[in-house]
């Protein structure tokens, strides 16, 4: 499994002010659901119009009714882009990706042209048939070597081109610091502990009054993938890929160190929410309610509801890496994004008609204009513009030395700490049924919060052997 260094995620986020698979999702990238703060998600400088094109429709992957911000954005770009490709009419799709409903979606040939997914999907959507093939129109594409390939890469298998990144996180904490303050409680170190973690919570939770010091995730597929930071943290792995076969390997030493984790949380420690069962909005939401001091995602929802909808100042919201198992630890997150997929019962020229949408302000003047458009709307509503952890492109490309010159303009444009960003030190996901794991590990874990005694090293083995004989057993690797 690739492993990203704190140097080179440093530089990555640095560069562009930013700062990582789920829910939300990794989310698990659920863990890192829409937020205001992404850069416009489409470059229309790529290809020119056909003089004599074919009319053609595509149906776009749409933003929800609840991101008012982010369909005007998206309702601009579609009149830029009909305008620059008259032949093309887009229709928007409200059908967002969902693991469970992808089949279904292929086989009545209902899903989108091209839709969103997480960095998780990309093995299984592929062996599954469901991802074009578009290394011919990535290799035509003229700004393709100035993408992020931290991202990128992730949807480069054997070779082929099978999704666009978007943007990109790894997993952090993300710390209430006003709530730190009310209580009198130490703010830690960015270079923390798993001990360091539980004293924080400690200090603030008030379980009488229904205040979490933190609130991990423990229901959905968000919730295996909130604990698998943890396992990396520990030292372990989701699985092993060796001699052609595909091993679990989370039933470790290090998988029952981090379940032990878990279990200091809920039982000894006592600072969990008492209903712990929340999923990715439940545990965001109560984070900018004030009911939890930390919840563990991609910074950038917990960040835009705790600013724009928590009343929060930028000053009172901290993101702090993962913390280190022990001191002199690695601060391992889980590397996740969000990603494009173009739909491969899509035609020829359909595909390309979408691969053009996709990226059409990316590195475009357009696509600055935009982003400074969009963060002089929120300073007008009074609210605050948080920029993506890691973005699409490479951070020392002079495209992104232009996004940063904009986003130091705004006195309401978040900044992620450099000390913390320093830190940070991704891990991708695994390569196969990623959220069948998270699935299996959610009962798990469900196990451990509801049952004080349950025994941890059986729990995890049964688990582990419920995902060889039903998942990985029918795997084959070339």
């Amino acid at each position: 499994m690739r492993k990203i260094s704190a140097i080179s995620l440093c530089l990555v986020l640095l560069a562009s002010l930013l700062a990582a698979c789920g829910g939300g999702s990794n989310k698990g990238e659920q863990a890192s659901a829409p937020t205001n703060s992404s850069t416009p998600s489409s470059s229309g400088d790529a290809s020119e119009t056909p003089k004599t094109a074919e009319p053609v429709t595509i149906s776009i992957y749409y933003p929800n009714p609840d991101q008012t911000e982010l369909r005007a954005i998206e309702d601009a770009k579609i009149k830029r882009f009909e305008e620059k490709y008259p032949h093309v009419t887009i229709e928007k799709s409200d059908w967002h990706y969902n693991v469970n409903e992808i089949g279904i979606k292929m086989a009545a040939n209902e899903a989108p042209t091209f839709f969103n997914t997480w960095a998780t999907e990309a093995k299984f959507l592929v062996e599954k048939g469901w991802a074009a093939d578009i290394t011919e129109l990535w290799n035509n594409y003229e700004f393709k070597d100035q993408i992020n390939p931290i991202l990128q890469n992730q949807f480069i298998i054997d070779g082929k081109v099978y999704g666009v990144a978007q943007k990109g996180y790894v997993t952090t904490t993300v710390v209430n610091k006003k709530m730190l303050d009310e209580k009198g409680a130490a703010v830690p170190s960015y270079d923390w502990t798993w001990d360091d973690m539980v004293n924080t919570a400690k200090a603030v939770a008030d379980p009488g009054k229904g205040i979490a010091g933190i609130a991990p995730m423990g229901k959905g597929n968000e919730s295996g993938w909130n604990w698998t930071n943890f396992l990396f943290q520990a030292g372990g792995d989701i699985q092993k890929v060796e001699g052609g076969k595909v091993s679990a390997a989370f039933n470790s030493d290090a998988g029952v160190k981090a379940l032990e984790f878990y279990k200091k949380l809920r039982w000894d420690a006592n600072v969990i929410p008492q209903d712990w069962a929340l999923g990715w909005g439940d545990a965001v939401g109560a984070f900018a309610q004030g009911r939890t001091a930390m919840v563990i995602a991609g910074a950038e929802g917990p960040l835009d509801q705790a600013l724009n909808q928590g009343g929060l100042k930028p000053e009172e919201v901290l993101v702090y890496p993962m913390p280190a198992a022990e001191k002199g630890g690695k601060h391992t997150g889980v590397l996740g994004g969000d990603y494009l997929v173009i739909n491969p019962n899509a035609t020829p020229a359909e595909q390309e008609a979408a691969f053009n949408y996709i990226t059409f302000d990316y590195f475009s003047e357009d696509g600055l204009k935009s982003l400074e458009d969009n963060i002089k709307k929120f300073k007008d509503e009074g609210k605050f513009y948080v920029p993506p952890h890691m973005d699409y492109f490479n951070a020392d490309s002079d495209y992104g030395k232009k996004v940063q010159d904009i986003l130091a303009k705004y006195d309401n444009v978040y900044r992620y700490n450099a000390e913390s960003n320093a830190l940070l030190d991704g891990k991708p996901e695994a390569q196969y049924n990623t959220q069948d794991y998270y699935g299996a590990m959610t009962n798990v874990i469900q196990e451990i919060f509801s049952k004080k005694d349950t025994d941890v090293k059986a729990k995890l083995d049964a688990a582990a052997k419920t995902v060889q004989e039903q998942f990985f057993n029918a795997i084959k690797v070339q």
